[in-house]
């Protein structure tokens, strides 16, 4: 059990605009999850800005380099949200990038596995949160 999840304290994650069969993997990935809680799935990339007003996630994951999401639609996302993450992955499955208003943006390689998306997901939550 990881430490955000023995504090009662669950990671809200949002998913966007990926392809169905990705977002579906993710979704199942983290349904069995303590730790992580999904808020919202957005199959329409127009629908994104409402959904995560709505549901104030404190990750987002969206596709890198999709047509319609550009880095300055993360900037204002991060503008209107700036406790929220964006985790972006490359449709190769092999990086990511990662925003936040308040560390900038980070990009690094990512173990091409449903355990480098956990890592990911609970390393950029701890950190901001300060729980070790």
């Amino acid at each position: 059990m990881s430490a955000l999840a023995q504090m009662g304290r669950s990671i809200r994650v949002a998913i966007g605009n990926q392809p169905r069969l990705m977002r579906d993997l993710l979704v199942s990935l983290m349904a069995d999850q303590p730790d992580l809680e999904i808020v919202a799935e957005i199959e329409d990339e127009s629908e994104i800005f409402r959904v995560i007003d709505e549901t104030t996630p404190e990750f987002l994951i969206i596709t890198l380099k999709s047509p319609a999401f550009t880095a300055g639609q993360c900037e204002f996302l991060l503008r209107r949200h700036p406790d929220m993450k964006i985790l972006a992955l490359a449709k190769d499955g092999n990086s990511f990038v990662y925003y936040s208003a308040t560390l900038g943006i980070h990009a690094t390689t990512l173990e091409c596995s449903d355990t480098g998306i956990l890592k990911a997901l609970r390393a950029n939550a701890r950190a901001a949160t300060g729980v070790q």
